[in-house]
């Protein structure tokens, strides 16, 4: 992952947010949605689109466009450094590959104390039941 080249990418656009702000909200757009295209990246290697792609699938779009949106603060520019932040976490996040799980055998001590607790529960239950005379 090239962090400079996809700076370069991302595509930003600032709409009216919702919320408090008083008469500011009216005439001053400060929420920032940015757009960013996987499937054209050029800072992205195709394995790192394919991890996206599973990650992030209910994030990215049918167009291959991962939209973030941010309307925390009135300021848009303190928005953009927000969503900005926000977008590299997750790319990092999503582009960390899980340890691969190395298959062991239970050891004879475990196996040995399972089938002796099995053991006991079998007598306490043996236990329980009614006496024929």
């Amino acid at each position: 992952m090239n962090e400079v080249i996809i700076t370069t990418e991302l595509n930003f656009k600032a709409i009216r947010s919702s919320g408090a702000g008083g008469q500011n909200v009216n005439k001053v757009s400060s929420k920032i949605v940015l757009i960013f295209d996987v499937a054209t990246s050029q800072g992205l290697n195709e394995n790192e689109k394919l991890l996206l792609y599973t990650k992030l699938k209910t994030k990215i779009s049918q167009e291959n466009l991962l939209i973030l949106t941010c309307d925390e603060d009135r300021s848009q520019f303190k928005n953009k450094k927000i969503i900005i932040k926000r977008f590299f976490e997750m790319l990092e996040k999503a582009l960390v590959l899980p340890k691969v799980r190395k298959v062991t055998k239970i050891s004879k001590g475990a196996n040995e104390k399972r089938i002796q607790e099995k053991k006991k529960a079998s007598e306490i239950k043996a236990g329980r039941k009614k006496l024929d005379f």
